[in-house]
């Protein structure tokens, strides 16, 4: 009679360092993590020849026309069946401002569709759209690559109140980070562009964030344009920050403030003749 071999025993000591998740998620192998996290995004890169890259932030808050005048409806038909309700009239405030911000999703949207066009002849390796692969701002970016049938990078992040990827960002560019510093590497490893829609401290952080690395000379210049002159003059004084001589009158021409994506796309064209980057 042939002896069965033995089993492996079950016990953690014994699994392949590999394979076993909880070794891997240990704080001394953060170092690790970090790496594997830089690592694996640059190899689907690769693998899918994507060469440069148009960064689009916004705001994940930001719906699109549609979504934005059913909710704006469906609220004010229950403010009218429960006036006193204070929670119903504070969404309904709310429901509204989001529409009259929601012309952005449609700029997004045209912004990535226009740019995307332009991509067909180069077989879709440069100037390829990404975003952080959520809702609002992100979605329509990404929706707007996919009505020209072209494709987009979703990098999306792990945070306590997940967020899923939109259905528009393609299936083999769609990536997950646990780390908001390797995220915003690769954010800019290939950008040759960045474009700035009406957001909240993620696309401000991100906004100065390339705005910083231009100054300090730590990457080459490149096209940064925020989108929404009535939003970005409320939101950040830059000419205050120049008369009280906390920037120079030089860093405020690192940007440039439009408003509509079709000007986004003509000062990416100004900038870069016309080409791809090489």
């Amino acid at each position: 009679m042939r002896h069965r071999k033995a089993a492996k025993p079950p016990i953690p000591a014994y699994t392949l360092a590999s394979e076993d998740l909880e070794f891997l998620n240990i704080e001394d192998l953060r170092p690790l993590r970090l790496q594997l996290e830089l690592l694996k995004p640059e190899w689907y890169l690769r693998q899918e020849g994507i060469r440069s890259t148009i960064v689009v932030f916004g705001s994940a808050r930001i719906p699109s026309p549609e979504v934005a005048r059913t909710s704006v409806a469906e609220l004010e038909r229950a403010v009218c069946e429960s006036p006193d309700e204070s929670q119903l009239r504070a969404e309904l405030r709310r429901a509204r401002k989001q529409r009259a911000y929601s012309h952005y999703y449609e700029e997004a949207r045209k912004f990535s569709s226009l740019v995307s066009r332009k991509l067909e002849d180069a077989g879709l390796h440069d100037f390829v759209v990404v975003t952080g692969g959520g809702p609002g701002i992100m979605e329509a970016a990404n929706r707007g690559a996919q009505d020209a049938n072209s494709r987009s990078v979703g990098l999306n992040i792990s945070l306590p109140h997940e967020q899923e990827p939109n259905p528009y960002v393609s299936h083999e560019l769609c990536f997950q980070f646990r780390y908001f510093a390797i995220r915003k590497m690769h954010f800019l490893l290939r950008a040759k562009a960045l474009v700035a829609f009406p957001g909240g401290y993620g696309t401000l952080d991100e906004v100065f964030e390339v705005l910083t690395l231009i100054q300090t000379g730590k990457i080459a210049p490149i096209p940064v344009v925020l989108v929404g002159r009535d939003y970005w003059a409320k939101a950040v004084n830059f000419d205050f920050l120049v008369e009280e001589e906390f920037i120079d009158a030089d860093d405020i021409t690192s940007f440039e403030i439009v408003d509509s994506g079709e000007e986004a796309i003509g000062v990416i064209q100004g900038f870069y003749g016309g080409n791809p980057p090489q």
